[in-house]
């Protein structure tokens, strides 16, 4: 995977972006290791993070799921000026479209459909339940500045209120791209339509028994 190209992409000009290669073994350490530097900074509320965590964990899971390949990339950079969360996290495997057609309803659609529908809730290929970026589409919908999906020769953008999808060059297997602001409560039980509770598995995966007894 070409990371240089994904740095000047995407990260232009930023400075200590952090950069985790993972497979089906390491990724649940990589995870672990990339929530936690991310609540190093203090600046980013709970709230943001206790959604993000789940989301990321779903779409890094996706990799060895969907993708045919072994290894995925996860790159994250918080700007501490602008008070936003980049992240972006890839893999150079099937591509959504083959993906989504390994479910015979899905077998005859164009890639840009796919682009689009992969966004709703329950749409699969058959080996997930279609939920892990229907809830980073919602995600953004909520605190999103910029949300990028590119897909083989597609690339469906959200930014300003708007979506397009529209031809951009070729990106074999799946990127995704956004940036969240971090600086604004949100329910994060609501991203995930209340459907299990992210509060708590953020809470008991990422904070100490003792900083929880400090807020009751």
């Amino acid at each position: 995977m070409d990371v240089a190209f994904l740095l000047d992409k995407y990260f232009k000009g930023a400075k200590k972006v952090s950069i985790d290669v993972f497979d089906a073994q390491s990724l649940n350490t990589v995870y672990k290791d990339v929530i936690s530097a991310m609540t190093s900074h203090f600046e980013i509320e709970v709230s943001v993070l206790q959604a993000l965590s789940y989301c990321l964990y779903e779409i890094m899971d996706n990799v060895h799921i969907h993708s045919g390949k072994p290894l995925g990339t996860a790159m994250t950079y918080y700007d501490n000026v602008h008070k936003t969360l980049s992240v972006l996290i890839a893999d150079d495997g099937i591509g959504i479209k083959t993906s989504l057609s390994e479910n015979e309803k899905y077998r005859e659609i164009t890639e840009a459909e796919a682009l689009k529908m992969c966004l709703e809730d329950k749409i699969t290929d058959g080996k997930g339940l279609g939920f892990g970026l229907y809830t980073t589409s919602r995600l953004v919908d909520s605190i999103g500045k910029e949300f990028i999906l590119h897909s083989g020769t597609h690339k469906l953008i959200r930014k300003d209120g708007n979506e397009s999808v529209t031809e951009n060059g070729l990106w074999q297997g799946t990127l995704i791209y956004m940036v969240i602001g971090t600086n604004e409560e949100i329910d994060p039980n609501q991203i995930v339509d209340r459907r299990t509770d992210i509060e708590e598995e953020y809470n008991e995966t990422f904070v100490e028994t003792k900083e929880l007894e400090s807020l009751w």
